[in-house]
């Protein structure tokens, strides 16, 4: 895995292939190898792949407590600047999803497209505001205990009820290496964010990947999406649950090539 120094963090990032840059968003628990390790290998045929871990996750150092989403996007996109990525595609999961549409509202010239998979406005835009308070209120109590009393609360909601074994494992021994403090800036800034406004302005393609058993982001959340970005496509995976890229690799992987060989050069 591979450093670099962006607005004095550190931000780890994985890289692979050669060819139009796809950069991949992991969501607000999990890194980057954690969460895309699969992409990384498959993609990397076709593109450059890049998958960073967001400040406060994974390798990467912890933002300010005060860090918000248009900070995570303005490191982001200068994250990309110094990697020399141009009008990448970006894929954004749950947290990722929501900092992919933060990023074309404070830098819209810099996707060359968007795949929001289990994706959310927002809490605050896409939840009703009870439920949004309670997801805060839950990720700040459980981020101070140890890291198996917060992966036996969180991960049960993050897959389906028929997800193996070996999945769920593998993925809750990457949720286990959590950073508190960026956990909780993470949520916080997710908490508080609605981007129910540039919805209607994105003008680049767009997929919308959610599976069928997601209890974060349910149904109702994809469909306003969908309806609110002139032009998306909605693919629903059945059987998956929130954190499709894990749960439904080759599904996954799959329908985000199609998807890209399709968008414009």
């Amino acid at each position: 895995m591979d450093q670099v120094d962006v607005q004095g963090l550190r931000i780890a990032y994985e890289r692979g292939g050669e060819g139009p840059p796809l950069v991949l968003l992991h969501g607000y628990v999990g890194d980057a190898v954690g969460t895309w390790h699969s992409q990384i290998d498959a993609l990397s045929d076709a593109f450059t792949v890049v998958a960073w871990d967001a400040p406060g996750m994974g390798r990467s150092s912890d933002p300010p407590a005060s860090f918000r989403l248009p900070g995570y996007a303005d490191c982001l996109a200068a994250f990309m600047h110094a990697l020399g990525l141009e009008q990448p595609h970006v894929v954004g999961l749950s947290f990722g999803g929501g900092l992919a549409l933060e990023l074309y509202r404070r830098h819209p010239e810099i996707p060359r497209s968007l795949v929001l998979a289990g994706a959310y406005a927002g809490w605050a835009g896409s939840l009703p505001p009870d439920v949004a308070d309670e997801r805060l209120r839950q990720v700040l109590q459980l981020s101070d205990l140890p890291p198996d009393r917060f992966v036996s609360a969180v991960l049960p909601t993050m897959f389906s009820a028929t997800v193996s074994a070996e999945v769920l494992d593998g993925f809750a021994a990457n949720v286990t290496q959590f950073h508190p403090a960026g956990l909780q800036a993470m949520a916080r800034s997710f908490a508080e964010a609605d981007l129910r406004e540039v919805l209607p302005r994105i003008d680049v393609p767009t997929l919308l990947l959610y599976g069928d058993q997601d209890a974060r982001a349910p149904m109702n959340v994809a469909r306003d999406l969908h309806t609110a970005i002139p032009g998306s496509k909605l693919v629903i995976l059945p059987g998956v649950g929130h954190v499709s890229c894990v749960e439904a690799p080759e599904r996954f992987t799959a329908e985000v090539r199609g998807f890209l060989r399709s968008a414009p050069a």
